[in-house]
């Protein structure tokens, strides 16, 4: 019996219309593929967060930092000339600022002059010792002149004398050969004095010598102190990079270590990440790292980690921390990490110390090592 296609009897006898089946949503046509899709995102988002996104350790604490040079004189002085504008580049030994060196110039020549004075002192000095030495041979001579006329009055005294006593030679004659005798001595004993004198003006000539040849250093190392003063007067760049902070104006007196403005040596310029205490555990230097910088929104910057500090930021505050007292409250301390740049010329001339940065290291080398060392140690 074929079956009903169209009708249907009703309890009363009549007929009525049998109601299609009903069609899908479009709500539910949605919602089915919508959820797969997501089902697949998240699969895809575990197995990146499982192979890559936990190894990976972020902090938006990080600044880009460089080394400047606060520029100071080493003299004091009113300054003439300012040879740099803010913000200009300039090369190491390149010339800054230059102070009145008139004063330090009439120093450098009294220095001078010193030592020509002490030159000639030395010439003097040196010119007489030969004419010393002369007289020390001088007085050698007479000495042995007078040594041997006192041997001859010695003996004449002695073969007299008894002559004298027998009678044969008068007493007069004794008396003269006496006489003789002690004016022999006395010669030479002057004359060994002045032997002595002369031999100790020469010792004292060359006292005298060596003091001029001091003197001479001292005056000559015056001078370098003078010439090294004369020189600073012109204040010269240690380093190459960008004048900042400058303050220095012509006409503006300034003293030693007077503050005059900066050098930043941008193309040197690094990162300093601090870090949570609880992600540097897997840090080793050498990791790569993705940097963000907030001014440069368009790109995203590499780098690699270079170096740790030595300790916490707290440990270098002007008032460390002391927890050692009654109440205590633990404080997750962070660590400065410095991260060396890798970009071209171009993108390091916008880079600026101070820019805030977001970095992200990946410490999967380090959990690599690690699982390796396990796999060879495995009583560890």
């Amino acid at each position: 019996m074929p079956p009903a296609t169209g009708s249907a009897s009703n309890a009363d006898g009549t007929q009525g219309t049998t109601a299609p089946p009903a069609r899908p949503s479009k709500v539910r046509r949605f919602l089915i593929p919508a959820g797969i899709v997501v089902a697949i995102i998240a699969v895809v988002a575990l197995v990146y967060w499982w192979l890559v996104g936990r190894f990976m350790q972020s902090t938006d604490d990080a600044y880009l930092q460089a080394d400047s040079v606060t520029v100071a004189p080493k003299v004091s002085g009113y300054v003439t000339d300012v040879y740099v504008g803010d913000n200009v580049s300039v090369k190491a030994g390149e010339p800054l600022v230059r102070l009145d060196s008139r004063q330090y110039q009439a120093a450098l020549d009294q220095a001078q002059a010193t030592i020509d004075t002490r030159k000639a002192d030395i010439l003097r000095a040196q010119a007489g010792v030969p004419q010393q030495r002369a007289a020390i041979a001088q007085a050698k001579a007479q000495q042995q002149v007078a040594a041997l006329n006192s041997r001859h009055a010695e003996d004449e005294v002695r073969r007299y004398g008894p002559l004298a006593t027998t009678g044969a030679e008068s007493g007069d004659q004794l008396s003269v050969l006496t006489s003789n005798r002690d004016q022999a001595r006395a010669t030479l004993a002057a004359d060994t004095a002045a032997l002595d004198q002369a031999q100790a003006r020469m010792a004292d000539l060359d006292a005298q010598l060596a003091q001029a040849r001091a003197q001479l250093e001292a005056a000559q190392a015056s001078a370098r102190q003078t010439q090294l003063d004369l020189q600073d007067t012109v204040i010269r760049s240690s380093l190459s990079g960008r004048i900042g902070d400058r303050t220095v104006r012509v006409g503006q007196y300034v003293q030693p270590g007077t503050r005059m403005l900066t050098v930043v040596p941008v193309q040197s310029i690094y990162l300093t990440a601090n870090f949570k205490e609880t992600q540097v555990g897997h840090m080793r230097a050498g990791q790569r790292a993705r940097l963000h910088i907030d001014a440069l929104s368009d790109a995203d910057l590499h780098g690699v980690v270079d170096s740790f500090a030595p300790g916490t930021g707290s440990q270098f505050a002007l008032l460390p921390p002391e927890n050692a007292t009654g109440n205590f409250t633990k404080i997750v301390q962070r660590v400065p990490v410095r991260i060396r740049i890798d970009t071209d010329e171009q993108t390091r001339k916008l880079l600026v110390p101070g820019l805030s940065v977001t970095v992200e290291v990946d410490t999967r080398p380090a959990h690599d090592d690690r699982a390796v060392a396990s796999a060879g140690n495995p009583h560890g």
